[in-house]
């Protein structure tokens, strides 16, 4: 495990075990640590990390998905990879108030574009 792994992974892989996780998931080169916290950290929380558990999301882009996912919002709306973990926010903010994410859940507009639309959604919202 010491060559494949650097320090900081290894400590992640030993903190699944000690937790008596599933630690395969993550024991991938292609992860960085940073990507493994948040899968075992997923795994904790008994969260399906199969829907983020991918080397095509950075770790930001993870906790987008793990926040969505403990907070119960249907999370496929941010689960393509092409959008950046700032749109993938905006998108989970929105889920989370109830608004209506088709508006602006398109990665041609940039994250303060959508955060522009998630506000004035919000706002139109709160007047009815």
């Amino acid at each position: 495990m010491r060559k494949q792994f650097n320090k900081e992974q290894q400590k992640e892989i030993l903190e699944g075990i000690k937790q008596d996780l599933d630690v395969s998931i993550y024991a991938k080169k292609e992860f960085d640590s940073f990507q493994m916290a948040q899968i075992r950290e997923g795994l904790e929380a008994n969260l399906d990390v199969s829907l983020y558990a991918k080397p095509e999301y950075n770790a930001d882009q993870m906790w987008q998905i793990f926040t969505g996912l403990d907070e119960n919002v249907e999370v496929s709306w941010i689960t393509d990879s092409n959008l950046d973990w700032q749109q993938m926010q905006q998108i989970r903010l929105g889920l989370e108030e109830k608004l209506d994410v088709s508006k602006y859940a398109k990665k041609e507009l940039n994250w303060k574009e959508m955060k522009e639309i998630r506000e004035e959604l919000l706002k139109e919202s709160t007047l009815c």
